[in-house]
């Protein structure tokens, strides 16, 4: 099991109020899962998301990932975890405008202390199985939007990491960018990545393997997703 979430809560303060926004969330999550977690805005996805990524706490309950408990670590804990073990991709895909994608690519090997060589070896490789080798040197102004998620996409698992976020992952692209890194997720799973990804769009929901719907909080169904091809 590369992930648990057993009675997860989480409240913010309002002046003197507390305002629950998940409610009792329990997830388990075995090495090589594909799933989609869907619902409306303000339903606490994103929320969900930040403690999965360890970006934020829990108010109550339990979360292991890769056996280690999270909620028992510090800020500079949290950060080795997220460099170490979990890969991000986000829908506005936060290049450094200044760098070539090479060297986006190679930041989170950086902060590792990976050697300067290696850094570039790993980072060309992750480059070259998102199809963009004849990319390396352009700047993220120089790239579509399709090519600088598949930018973004090649940093967050350059690390191999254990675990990939990706929140509205295809957002802000066409319909024929979004199928494109629609496929590189199928690849990576049918690879062995244990892949979450939130969205609101159902017809890339049905990509992953199992789909988790979130409402005020509360993780209320599951159910099979589609075969992870664009067949579904």
């Amino acid at each position: 099991m590369i992930l648990q979430l057993e009675h997860i809560y989480k409240n913010y303060s309002r002046g003197k109020n507390s305002v629950p926004v998940l409610k009792d969330i329990c997830l388990q999550v075995e090495k090589g899962e594909y799933l989609a977690i869907m619902g409306p805005s303000g339903s606490g996805k994103t929320t969900l998301m930040n403690l999965i990524g360890c970006l934020d706490v829990a108010s109550e309950g339990s979360y292991l990932l890769d056996g280690q408990d999270i909620g028992a670590m510090d800020d500079n804990a949290l950060a080795d975890i997220r460099n170490k073990y979990i890969g991000f991709v986000f829908q506005n895909f936060y290049l450094l405008p200044k760098m070539t994608a090479l060297d986006n690519v190679a930041l989170p090997l950086l902060y590792a202390g990976v050697p300067q060589k290696q850094r570039r070896e790993r980072a060309a490789e992750a480059l070259k199985s998102v199809g963009l080798e004849d990319r390396m040197n352009f700047m993220p102004n120089q790239l579509s939007g399709g090519q600088c998620q598949r930018v973004a996409i090649a940093r967050a698992i350059v690390t191999n990491p254990s675990l990939l976020l990706a929140d509205e992952p295809t957002g802000a692209l066409d319909t024929t960018s979004g199928n494109q890194i629609m496929d590189i997720f199928h690849s990576l799973s049918e690879n062995g990545m244990t892949i979450i990804m939130i969205t609101h769009e159902q017809a890339v929901a049905e990509r992953a393997n199992k789909i988790y719907r979130i409402l005020d909080g509360c993780l209320i169904t599951d159910m099979e997703g589609g075969s992870g091809d664009g067949e579904s």
